[in-house]
């Protein structure tokens, strides 16, 4: 069966009924956790004041200063242009002297360390010691999870596929919560990174299969809607609780149990989200795809009898499957013209996931409070989904892109000639530079399906996502550059986001053209185009001669 007309099955009931709220608000908020659960190690993860336990030495004072005599045994060095105190080193103390008689030689910490409580009552770093020679743990945490959602990626498709979406979807959040709470049990670092490997296999698997299952269920009205201002929109807010609980729970463990346990909440809505009619109807299990049909059409006030049900089925399952040759992701680069489309596309991919998630584990080092540094950021996340909301209605694509994403990395450029003392202002172009990537993040899903052939959609759509995943893997160590200097990340994120934003102008324009249904009418990324390209060529069918002329309009 072909999935290419994916309103002929729920045309008949209408659009927003009672039917479609429902099913819209019950995905939507069941995935809200999904906004929460990555970005938590923001606070999970991060790295108090510290300094090596010294024997009859006092701690570290409130504000994070070390007493007077606590000085005398650390060597100061410069960090952020600041001289401060070390956090890895003392001076070895003379033999037989007293405590502040010191060789001038100086030691790894040898007795451990001593942790700031002004902010944090313990992270996973004060608890396992992530610190000096182990800090490379910390931003590898968020590592080890963007991993297991790489892997998740993989195989939620074909799972899904093979045992239905809805127990998928189900099954995929229990795994989510189960395993969240499971976190606060681990005993050491390498048990906590096991876990949040799984906890990130099933958060990913848990989005994909949400939305493949809102996609097959909701109409065109609905799914344009669904797909930015609801998935995204909730996951913005689920972002947003974060630092409001953090703010509350300083204790780790505490934390993670206060995220995890409201998810028994979802429990009900196993009652109000049926399965996928259209994945039904592919298994032959044609008396339940009919009654979900029927169940919706009464709540939506439709009367439709077995007859017109029966024609509006067998008109699905016999819908045209077009090329029947077996494609595989070598077709991604088969042609030149798709070639070029897919390197492009999984460049920019990959340069606005870094900048997204590098932005958002980049939180701790900004100047200010990070809970309001993080709300901030959640807060401009949530408008720049209502941006994309309309954008993607009235704009062109690949020019809305360029410019969102090329001005956020001249405002990230710019903090480095903003003096220090106007940390403010720095914050201020840091969360409206967060806003474009969370725009771009949204609007490249809509703008690379539209790119691809039919044949090939789902397979290039996934090809960017793991391409994404896999630079998502390394964004928590541009953010770990900004433990060294804080300048230092945004401009890297500023130079990769202009050159993402030249990269998307090679790309051709979407924008109120024809889908390409097979990988010959792929359009040529506009540097490689000619105007063979963009002219009626004789003894074209209608079909083709009309796209061409469509390709003229919209990428010359």
């Amino acid at each position: 069966m072909d999935m290419r007309d994916s309103d002929e099955l729920t045309a008949f009931l209408g659009e927003w009924g009672p039917f479609q709220k429902t099913i819209f608000f019950s995905l939507s908020i069941l995935i809200i956790p999904n906004g929460y659960t990555s970005l938590s190690m923001v606070f999970v993860a991060d790295t108090p004041q510290h300094h090596c336990r010294l024997s009859n030495s006092t701690t570290i004072s409130p504000g994070g200063r070390f007493s007077f005599n606590l000085s005398l045994r650390l060597p100061v060095e410069e960090r952020n242009g600041e001289r401060v105190d070390s956090q890895c080193i003392q001076f070895k103390p003379r033999a037989g002297e007293r405590f502040n008689d010191t060789s001038g030689e100086t030691e790894p910490c040898t007795d451990g360390w001593v942790y700031s409580t002004d902010r944090y009552i313990s992270t996973i770093v004060s608890e396992w010691n992530l610190v000096c020679d182990d800090k490379w743990k910390g931003p590898f945490t968020a590592s080890v999870f963007f991993f297991g959602m790489l892997c998740g990626s993989l195989i939620s498709g074909q799972v899904s596929d093979r045992y239905g979406r809805k127990i998928i979807l189900f099954i995929s959040m229990a795994v989510h919560a189960v395993f969240s709470i499971f976190l606060v049990t681990a005993q050491s670092w390498e048990m906590f990174a096991v876990l949040y490997f799984i906890v990130g296999l099933a958060q990913v698997t848990r989005y994909i299969v949400m939305f493949i299952l809102g996609s097959e269920i909701l109409g065109k009205a609905e799914r344009i809607a669904f797909g930015t201002v609801g998935a995204c929109l909730f996951v913005a807010f689920g972002y947003v609780i974060l630092p409001i609980f953090a703010y509350f729970i300083r204790d780790w463990r505490v934390l993670l149990v206060a995220l995890s346990l409201p998810q028994i909440l979802y429990v009900p809505l196993w009652w109000l989200i049926p399965e996928s009619p259209r994945w039904l109807l592919s298994q032959g299990r044609d008396t339940e795809a009919k009654a979900i049909l029927q169940a919706a059409a009464q709540r939506n006030g439709i009367t439709i009898t077995a007859e017109i049900l029966e024609t509006i089925i067998d008109r699905e399952c016999m819908l045209p499957t077009g090329d029947i040759r077996t494609v595989t992701y070598l077709d991604l680069v088969r042609t030149s013209n798709i070639r070029n489309v897919t390197v492009v596309s999984v460049l920019v991919w990959m340069i606005v996931s870094v900048g997204y998630y590098g932005l958002s584990f980049n939180t701790p080092n900004m100047h200010g409070d990070p809970y309001v540094n993080c709300f901030i950021c959640a807060a401009a996340e949530m408008a720049a989904y209502v941006t994309t909301w309309i954008l993607l209605r009235t704009s062109p694509r690949r020019i809305s892109i360029a410019c969102i994403v090329g001005c956020s990395g001249v405002l990230l450029l710019l903090t480095q000639i903003i003096p220090p003392s106007h940390y403010v202002l720095t914050a201020i172009m840091a969360m409206v530079g967060k806003f474009g990537y969370s725009a771009v993040f949204s609007m490249i899903y809509v703008f690379s399906a539209e790119l691809y052939p039919t044949v090939v959609r789902s397979m290039g759509i996934a090809a960017c996502s793991m391409a994404s995943m896999i630079a998502t893997i390394i964004s928590p160590y541009v953010a770990y550059l900004g433990m060294h200097n804080k300048i230092l990340p945004f401009v890297l994120m500023g130079s990769l986001s202009i050159v993402a934003g030249i990269f998307c102008l090679l790309l051709p324009e979407t924008y109120g053209q024809p889908l390409p249904q097979t990988i010959d009418q792929v359009k040529p990324i506009l540097c490689c185009a000619t105007m063979r390209d963009y002219i009626i060529v004789p003894g074209k069918d209608n079909v083709e001669n009309e796209q061409r002329l469509d390709s003229q309009k919209g990428a010359v």
